[in-house]
């Protein structure tokens, strides 16, 4: 493993809407995981997990609210994004490490009764996490998501995975803000592009297109496995897709038909906006996770 960049914390500086202050783990293999850790210590854990190429400062309109409920919010930077550390060899990430990754950290935090809420990538770690450890969780509130397990790629996906790949630039917060109906001030397209001041700092935003087990993929027998876990998970299961992600429309189908914590659940809902629903409809994606850990008894 090669030596891991380290974004400076000058970049991080006077971010808008982000007074969080910084928390770190460190990983068995010496890598630093940076989360955010709100709300009293003995409330019940929200995990709010990201996904790509964004970071903790995706919920910073969500964490108000949930711990103002009587939360706790626990928010990771997957390594290779945000304040965590980053790999600078695309051929260094793996599903299963970034997997292995979260799980230890999520054991160095001694949580239980955890409701996780997830989306993109934040999702397919998530899932993995409740299918590892289901009794480490007391509920799920998935959006813009899912577990894919070799299902042929859609084509607006097969679009960013070469691009992704391929393109000579990869514009952080531009992309950000093409999958956000929103409009983002300058300051906060500068903040997702905070992380990654050069090149190698963005390998893991790279690579993460094409490590999804869309097709022949390497994950898919730990993908199968997964969801026989979650095909017996039967605590509240909340999916709450929005209306205008041309990537995960009608992904909650799958989960409300085969997860039981799914099937007899009054909470899913469409919420309005693109992939990043947590710019578009905070106030709908935090009310979906407190209802949720409301009727999960947390």
């Amino acid at each position: 493993m090669s030596l891991a960049y380290r974004t400076p914390d000058h970049r991080f500086t006077n971010l808008p809407d982000y007074p969080f202050k910084p928390n770190y783990y460190t990983l068995r293999e010496g890598l630093r995981v940076h989360y955010l850790d709100e709300g009293p210590r003995d409330a019940p854990p929200v995990l709010m997990m990201h996904g790509e190429p964004s970071w903790s400062y995706l919920y910073r309109h969500m964490i108000g609210p949930v711990v103002e409920a009587g939360y706790r919010v626990l928010a990771p930077d997957l390594i290779g994004f945000g304040k965590s550390d980053k790999l600078t060899k695309t051929s260094e990430y793996s599903y299963a490490l970034h997997v292995a990754w979260m799980r230890d950290w999520l054991d160095a935090m001694n949580l239980k009764d955890i409701v996780l809420a997830c989306q993109d990538w934040g999702s397919l770690i998530g899932l993995r996490l409740v299918a590892d450890a289901p009794d480490l969780f007391a509920a799920v509130v998935l959006s813009n998501g899912g577990l894919p397990a070799g299902e042929p790629a859609p084509s607006a996906f097969r679009k960013w995975r070469r691009f992704s790949k391929f393109s000579p630039i990869f514009p952080i917060g531009k992309i950000l803000q093409q999958a956000t109906v929103r409009e983002l001030s300058k300051a906060e397209v500068a903040a997702y592009e905070a992380p990654f001041p050069n090149r190698k700092s963005k390998a893991g935003a790279r690579i993460f297109p094409s490590l999804v087990p869309l097709g022949e993929n390497e994950a898919v027998p730990d993908q199968e496995r997964a969801w026989k876990k979650l095909q017996v998970f039967d605590k509240p299961f909340t999916c709450a897709f929005s209306n205008r992600d041309p990537i995960t429309r009608g992904g909650d189908a799958k989960f409300r038909d085969r997860v039981p914590g799914a099937k007899d659940n009054p909470l899913h809902r469409s919420l309005k906006g693109h992939h990043f629903i947590q710019e578009d409809d905070p106030e709908g994606f935090a009310a979906a996770i407190i209802e949720t850990a409301r009727r999960a008894g947390v």
